[in-house]
């Protein structure tokens, strides 16, 4: 019997921002392929997809993991437009790292130009604790400013790795469901249609 793929698996858009070296890409590399590379290259875009089970369905996530680098600041505007729900990393052993997420934020309600996007602030390098710049308190703050959950991760270690991907694939799927039901009042109402002449 030949194996059918069901054409109906959910993808969902992830895309991962923040500064140079927060380690993005180790935490990508973690998620998909359980492996943590210790150097640091800088990432021009990688794209990454891998078929997992979300509370019992089988979806396909799609990570785009985007460069930190300013040099690459003009091409994140359509990276942003195509993306689903963000990973916005920053590393708790670096205050700048942490400043740097504002301004990844307000791009992306620029791009996206809706402020209810599935969005979590994510400090990568909880194994470094001893090192730690920015403090929970802090960052908690942060988030809850933007009103998005707050995760710390290790790549190294693979504390909560699999848990931002998965929690954000979850705000994805209940956004897309939220956005197919149709208003209250609007139920068997045809929506009007433009002609542009």
């Amino acid at each position: 019997m030949s194996k059918k793929s069901s054409p109906s698996t959910s993808l969902h858009k992830v895309i991962m921002v923040g500064s140079g070296g927060v380690g993005k890409s180790a935490l990508t590399l973690q998620f998909m392929y359980d492996e943590f590379v210790e150097d640091y290259e800088p990432t021009k875009a990688d794209s990454y997809r891998k078929k997992v089970v979300l509370d019992g369905e089988e979806v396909q996530i799609d990570i785009l993991d985007t460069a930190g680098q300013e040099d690459y600041a003009a091409i994140r505007d359509n990276y942003f437009r195509s993306g689903e729900g963000f990973l916005c990393v920053f590393s708790i052993t670096e205050e700048d790292s942490f400043q740097s997420t504002q301004e990844f934020r307000e791009q992306i309600l620029r791009v996206k130009q809706d402020t209810n996007i599935p969005f979590i602030l994510v400090g990568n390098k909880a194994d470094l604790n001893n090192s730690r710049q920015v403090q929970l308190a802090t960052a908690k703050n942060k988030s809850d400013e933007w009103q998005v959950p707050y995760v710390e991760t290790s790549a190294k270690t693979r504390e909560n790795v699999d848990k931002v991907f998965y929690d954000l694939m979850r705000e994805i799927r209940s956004r897309k469901v939220s956005d197919d039901s149709p208003a209250p009042g609007n139920v068997g109402k045809k929506k009007k249609k433009c002609t542009i002449l």
